[in-house]
């Protein structure tokens, strides 16, 4: 079973390359890193970091320097963070993952842009309202499904074996924003509705496929200030396979369809580059269908699957992975990232038991989650567990 540990450039940075690399092989044990090329804003605790305990991340930040010529003519395109100076902490982690025999893995969050979607709000989602999502990327925008295919074809110049594509696809209306408020009741459909993407893009692609686009937009901002003006509408809302007739399930259908268009797209693009495409899917099996997700189109024209396997027990996991055999995906497409920290796991022997159900299924690949959060400590348990195999 392969394994590699996720991290932040700023940990191999603040760090320094001997150390970092250090821990991961002589603590962790582990063949690989994942390192994050394009990240999302946070604000985290580093418990181990020697320059920094409390920090945030720039929103919609790149760890790594784009070639400038290959980004000329399009506007959305990565932009370097302050942390990495004059720098290139991807070519160190490359140059030292050779060195060392180790496997480099590019952890891109391509879709859930806040620095992007607030620069170029028309390339973002709009809701049935128009209202725009500003820290997302609409996987049916042009410019955006080439801003995908450009940043998967930059990595191959790092030497890296596997793009783990995280947020390849749409987000619904909680997926987080600072002070975000819902002081009244919206109900899980109004929700669901304000989370659907009526942009043009999306409405053509829907209206290709014999959907109407227009008509469901209609009954969607309908169905949304129903719940709006009355907390018992809210409770009581339309159930979604009512709405517009049922063709809101098609329109559904047809974002899916957009979701699965991208990631074959980017895939192949990997692959033309000596590369593998591995599709991130935090929800896990039957979970993402507003999102876009459809897993068992999705595990033919990926690479892998990769999923969370945050669990505390071994039986739990197994639950886990075995769900998607459900859904048509095979537990030898899958990669499963566990957490070794004490909120999964109570000592090496829990994680080692994961490892071996894991073993068990035929999963191929694990990662953990997340070097510059986790105590050292937590090394040592990856490192322990893994060579308890």
């Amino acid at each position: 079973m392969e394994s590699s540990v996720l991290a932040f450039a700023t940990d191999l940075i603040d760090e320094g390359a001997d150390h970092f690399f250090g821990n991961l092989t002589d603590r962790a044990g582990v063949g690989g890193l994942t390192l994050a090329s394009v990240y999302h804003e946070a604000r985290d605790v580093f418990p181990h970091n020697p320059r920094r305990v409390v920090s945030y991340l720039e929103p919609g930040a790149a760890y790594f320097r784009p070639d400038p010529a290959r980004w000329a003519d399009q506007r959305l395109r990565p932009v370097p963070s302050g942390a990495i100076g004059a720098d290139d902490p991807f070519r160190t982690a490359a140059e030292e993952a050779r060195r060392r025999g180790m496997k480099l893995h590019a952890w891109t969050v391509f879709l859930h842009n806040d620095r992007l979607g607030f620069q170029y709000p028309d390339c973002a989602p709009a809701n049935a309202f128009g209202d725009r999502a500003r820290t997302e990327l609409c996987p049916a925008n042009p410019e955006v499904r080439q801003y995908v295919l450009t940043l998967v074809a930059e990595h191959a110049r790092y030497g890296v074996d596997a793009i783990r594509a995280e947020s390849l696809h749409f987000h619904g209306l909680r997926h987080g924003y600072h002070h975000e408020r819902y002081f009244e009741q919206l109900g899980p459909v109004a929700e669901a509705l304000l989370g659907l993407c009526f942009c043009e893009h999306c409405r053509s692609a829907a209206i290709r496929l014999g959907v109407p686009a227009d008509e469901v937009q209609r009954a969607v901002r309908a169905e949304i200030r129903r719940c709006l003006d009355s907390e018992q509408a809210a409770a009581e809302a339309t159930p979604l396979d009512r709405i517009a007739d049922g063709a809101l399930a098609a329109y559904v259908d047809a974002s899916a369809a957009t979701v699965g268009s991208l990631a074959a797209e980017a895939a192949g693009a990997a692959e033309q580059l000596g590369m593998r495409l591995t599709f991130m899917d935090a929800d896990g099996p039957g979970k993402g269908w507003l999102s876009g997700v459809d897993l068992p189109a999705l595990a033919k024209t990926v690479h892998r699957i990769e999923t969370l396997g945050y669990a505390a027990t071994p039986e739990q996991v197994r639950e886990k992975v075995a769900a998607f055999a459900l859904y048509g995906v095979d537990p030898s497409a899958l990669a499963v990232i566990l957490r070794p920290m004490s909120q999964d796991c109570d000592g090496p022997e829990n994680l080692a038991a994961k490892l071996r159900v894991l073993d068990e299924l035929g999963v191929p690949e694990v990662e953990f989650y997340n070097y510059g959060l986790m105590r050292l400590s937590s090394m040592d348990r990856i490192g322990a567990a893994l060579a308890a195999l």
